[in-house]
């Protein structure tokens, strides 16, 4: 692996936040549209930032902390689904994708501390 944009989370959490800023874009509740683009650039964001610490418990912990944001975006989701502020096809699209991404981090967490132990 030469780098962090070679980890199929990063790339498909990368590819999440694109998608969840274009759906926010021309939404005009602001705090809403602020606080759930920064949920999703939380998790590429926190991936890379333990990935280039090069300590397998830094990585850890910031992996720890991108699943934690994974679970915030999961539940602005979920409201701005209830708001009508997404299509419900969509936004249920987005929702599959963060469980995916969560259930992803999970599994790098265990291989990451497995090989520290």
């Amino acid at each position: 692996m030469k780098g962090f944009e070679d980890l199929n989370v990063w790339i498909k959490s990368k590819q999440l936040a694109v998608e969840i800023y274009r759906a926010f874009q021309n939404n005009l509740d602001y705090t809403f549209k602020n606080q759930i683009c920064r949920a999703s650039l939380s998790i590429p964001s926190n991936i890379a930032e333990g990935y280039e610490r090069n300590t397998p418990k830094e990585f850890i912990r910031f992996l720890n902390i991108a699943k934690g944001s994974c679970g915030e975006l999961r539940t602005q989701l979920y409201i701005a689904k209830d708001l009508e502020y997404l299509n419900p096809r969509i936004a249920d699209e987005f929702l599959a994708e963060t469980r995916s991404i969560a259930a992803m981090l999970s599994g790098l967490i265990k291989t990451t501390t497995n090989k520290i132990d």
